[in-house]
């Protein structure tokens, strides 16, 4: 991994505290996508990682919303898919839904019931892993497709919350993380 390039994609995202709610600081990934430079960095360090560790990947699944930013550059990079796991009531056609807890409140995830198929190889997106209720709701919905997830992939986690524990034993990696 590239010093340089982890340094620049750190230097973009910022911190902003009470936000949502007081007692919350927020890493902000906005003037990462604002900046060319670095957001190729983001893209070239997870396709370097993932390049790394598995040797075939059928689609990333990306999770709403900052998933659908990070998700299909590195897919197109990869020459694979892009699978959408969306908010409830987003998605047309049959689907599969999950209810699960947020930091503030709760939530419901859905997936088209035909996005993937048994057994195909699955990387789950997102730009942040906290509590880890998003991440294990979309493992859930993979799990009711019967698709392997290779890994749950972030670019930043707040390690004090503990998030990637509740992951169990699903393969986590993160890029940048935070107390």
């Amino acid at each position: 991994m590239s010093e340089e390039r982890l340094r620049r994609v750190r230097d973009r995202v910022r911190p902003f505290p009470d936000f949502p709610v007081p007692g919350v600081l927020f890493r902000d990934i906005s003037p990462l996508l604002k900046d060319p430079a670095a957001f190729k960095a983001l893209i070239d360090l997870l396709e370097d990682h993932l390049r790394a560790s598995f040797p075939k990947i059928d689609f990333i699944a990306g999770l709403d919303s900052r998933g659908f930013l990070i998700g299909p550059p590195l897919a197109q990079r990869l020459g694979i898919g892009f699978v959408l796991i969306r908010k409830k009531g987003k998605l047309p056609g049959p689907t599969e839904s999950v209810s699960y807890a947020l930091e503030y409140g709760k939530a419901e995830l859905e997936i088209q019931s035909d996005a993937v198929e048994p057994g195909q190889k699955i990387v789950i997106i997102d730009d942040l892993l906290a509590t880890g209720g998003t991440m294990c709701a979309a493992c859930e919905l993979m799990k009711r497709l019967k698709a392997e997830i290779l890994e749950c992939l972030v670019v930043i986690e707040l390690k004090l919350l503990k998030g990637s524990e509740k992951l169990q034993s699903i393969p986590f990696y993160s890029l940048l993380q935070y107390e």
